[in-house]
């Protein structure tokens, strides 16, 4: 082996060291974010009716600014702000299977749209989004899909100008998946768009994509009787 290519075969181990190195120390789906929440929260008790929240910063802010919502109701956080749904999907074992919830709440699709770990497509975002459906199902958890909440733009990615086509479309796509499949589909779009530009109504958002406490308070009168229409749907079958 020639000197020449030793020192190159040393640099290619080396780099190879440095990759693996670094992504052992990623947690590229923030399974950490929730461990120690999901290790102290142990499994339902007798007669509990666990409900899960998976989502992005829309569900992850949820939680700051109305804490009474998951306590007062025994809904259960599992949002992390910037999230797509193929990182959804990576610790949907973690942050739902494994909670043993009755239903699981899933709004997904902001970030997909907004390209923040993979260029959008329409087509895998919503098998990302199926995958976790048919994960659930076969755990026994019951599903309830949510609309993508309006917005015309994206504030940390402005060169992103069809925000609104793109939420339109994974919006109509998972809409006709949950009718298709018999599952619950929420629509907060609907209640809180406003405009040609289809933008997400000013007095619920600031910034134009995360709703402020008015924004969740629209939300919470929408989802709530879901949940509840579902649970009795458990109970009489």
């Amino acid at each position: 082996m020639s000197k020449i290519f030793k020192n190159f075969f040393a640099i290619g181990l080396a780099l190879i060291s440095i990759s693996i190195s670094f992504a052992q120390k990623r947690d590229w789906a923030r399974l950490d974010r929730y461990t120690e929440a999901n290790k102290a929260l142990g499994n339902p008790a007798p007669g509990e009716h666990r409900v899960v929240f998976l989502g992005n910063s829309i569900t992850d802010f949820w939680d700051d600014k109305h804490p009474g919502f998951f306590k007062d109701n025994n809904y259960i956080c599992r949002g992390i702000s910037g999230q797509t749904t193929y990182q959804f999907l990576v610790r949907f074992r973690e942050d739902v299977i494994n909670l043993r919830p009755e239903i699981v709440v899933i709004n997904a699709g902001t970030n997909d749209c907004a390209e923040n770990t993979h260029p959008f497509n329409v087509d895998i975002s919503l098998g990302n989004i199926m995958s976790m459906v048919e994960l659930a199902k076969a755990n026994n958890i019951k599903v309830i899909l949510t609309s993508v909440l309006p917005s015309s733009t994206f504030n940390w990615i402005p060169e992103i100008t069809d925000a609104a086509d793109r939420i339109a479309l994974l919006n109509a796509r998972i809409k006709e998946y949950a009718k298709a499949n018999n599952i619950p589909f929420v629509d907060y779009y609907t209640s809180m768009v406003i405009g040609p530009e289809r933008a997400i109504n000013p007095t619920y958002s600031e910034d134009g994509v995360h709703p402020t406490e008015a924004g969740y308070d629209v939300m919470e009168s929408i989802i709530v009787p879901a949940i509840n229409n579902v649970l009795q749907s458990s109970l009489e079958n």
